[in-house]
């Protein structure tokens, strides 16, 4: 008999993954497409870490060409039209504009860096820099007045970033993935023909064990602690944590372009329409010790943020005006570089698979924008290791580029046509409701509709539009299990839910959870 408080649950699977983040989402995606048998496991929610805390860009990363990493800028690059490509739902085009400030990074070296960035990537579809005289121009209007003649223009793509992580997700459990959310990976033994991992769920406290061929450690800031002390590898930490935080205000101006800002001591941040009524400004660079899981904006942070904003923007920006503000780490490479803003945003994929010894990839580094490219170069690393899988099951190499992620199943031109059809097909909603539903879940938002003809079909309003058969649809498919997993990572309607209504809507959860189990979503 199993000991007390453990599960019969014995299994084995071609690669089991540490991390649900947005690389780990994206491996398992591209290693169940490709036909092998995949299981991830992540200690809380999805994207409940890192990548649900970034500045939600696809990018190249202007930046980073002053540091000479010419590699990432430029895979990053060819990366944002891909990624427009299949999740044109969660993904789309925004403008930036760029302020020249004498004094600060010349105007040819930013002339440089945008012709760089125009020719670097294989832009096809992406509109070509600019340059802008901001004393004519609207985007000069919200600037201090005098302050800004000229400006550049370039683009970028925004997306929504903990969802790109559930899309994955979802995608590879489609596929056949087995993934376990608030379950954590407690202890491994490692044996030459493979892994044996003890898991251990959170709520519960029951444990499972399962056998694996390989395992892919993307435990994100964790990355060192797993390899340390659940993997039992005592291996010198190669992580450097990098905290950024950001803040959203009420927005400060009417236009739909972003701005990119420099600071005097080097440092740049963004300023993004967000949510419609809403300016998302950030982030920070600092180092950071300590647990990962009680990262949060410092006051000092945020005052540097609004004092850096109020150099730019005629309105005053301060404290008081913040209405959210959320902080992450970043798992950088440690390779000694000074200042935190000077850090590689590189990946780095470390695979020890020495004779007599089951495979082990630790996953350090990477950015939203690359996350597909790295899980890619996983797979090339660890798929000599494995298995071939079944013939006529496995999809080629570059597969995660061609196939849309659910819900993105349309042209990159055709989401008013999608909001449009939404409209028609269920004339009762709101048009804000139906555009929301469409930029959350493209051509699925016909799934959670279904065959209702009045609001009234659609099940309890728990407020902000979130519906009960939204919410059905986020706890049975989407791995959601309590109020802060729906208003800040599957959705952003924290900022339009009250406290109240936040408490119904995780009383409503539990309820749901245990009248019915399979709403826990186990994929």
């Amino acid at each position: 008999m199993p000991p007390r408080g453990r599960t019969a649950l014995d299994t084995t699977y071609d690669l089991a993954i540490i991390g649900g983040g947005v690389n780990g989402c994206g491996i398992a995606r591209d290693a169940t497409g490709r036909g092998f048998k995949v299981l991830l496991c992540e200690q809380d929610d999805l994207a409940s870490g890192t990548s649900s805390a970034a500045t939600k860009l696809i990018h190249g990363g202007l930046r980073y060409l002053e540091h000479r990493e010419f590699r990432l800028v430029r895979e990053a690059l060819m990366e944002r039209e891909v990624l427009w490509g299949i999740a044109p739902h969660i993904i789309w085009p925004l403008r930036f504009v760029l302020p020249y400030q004498k004094g600060l990074r010349p105007a040819w070296m930013l002339r440089l860096g945008l012709l760089l960035y125009d020719n670097l990537g294989g832009r096809k579809r992406l509109p070509a820099t600019r340059t802008l005289d901001l004393r004519r121009d609207p985007a000069g209007a919200p600037l201090k007045p005098g302050a800004f003649r000229k400006g550049f223009e370039y683009s970028d793509c925004w997306v929504e970033d903990s969802r790109l992580v559930a899309l994955n997700a979802r995608d590879a459990a489609d596929r056949g993935a087995t993934v376990l959310t608030r379950t954590r990976a407690v202890a491994a033994e490692r044996a030459a023909e493979g892994w044996t991992l003890t898991l251990q769920d959170r709520n519960t406290r029951q444990t499972r064990t399962v056998r694996a061929r390989a395992v892919v450690n993307a435990a994100g800031p964790w990355v060192g602690q797993v390899l340390n002390n659940t993997l039992g590898q005592n291996n010198a930490a190669k992580v450097r944590l990098v905290q950024g935080s950001h803040i959203v205000v009420p927005k400060l101006y009417d236009h739909d372009r972003c701005y990119f800002f420099q600071n005097p001591d080097g440092r740049i941040f963004f300023a993004i329409p967000y949510e419609t009524d809403f300016t998302l400004i950030g982030t920070t660079d600092r180092d950071y010790e300590g647990d990962p899981a009680d990262v949060r904006a410092t006051p000092e942070e945020v005052d540097y943020i609004c004092r850096s904003a109020s150099d730019y923007f005629a309105r005053a920006v301060t404290p008081a005006d913040v209405v959210w503000r959320y902080s992450g780490v970043r798992p950088l490479y440690d390779k000694g570089d000074g200042a935190a803003q000077a850090a590689t945003r590189d990946y780095v994929l470390d695979l020890d698979a020495g004779a007599g010894r089951a495979p082990l990839l630790s996953v350090f580094g990477g950015k939203l924008t690359t996350y597909r490219k790295l899980a890619e170069h996983a797979l090339q690393l660890v798929a000599p290791h494995l298995p071939a899988p079944a013939s006529g099951t496995a999809l080629p190499a570059g597969w995660t580029g061609r196939e849309a992620l659910p819900g993105g199943d349309f042209p990159v031109d055709g989401f008013e046509a999608l909001v449009a059809e939404i409209r028609a097909r269920w004339p009762f909603l709101r048009p804000a409701h139906a555009r929301r539903l469409a930029r959350h879940y493209g051509t699925r938002a016909r799934d959670i509709l279904g065959t209702a003809l009045s609001a009234a079909d659609l099940g309890t309003d728990y407020g902000a539009t979130l519906t009960e058969a939204e919410l059905d649809h986020l706890m049975t498919r989407e791995w959601a299990r309590t109020a802060t997993d729906v208003a800040w990572r599957r959705t952003k309607l924290g900022l339009r839910l009250t406290p109240a209504e936040m408490d119904a809507l995780d009383r409503a959860m539990a309820d749901k959870a245990a009248a019915r189990p399979a709403l826990a979503g186990t994929g």
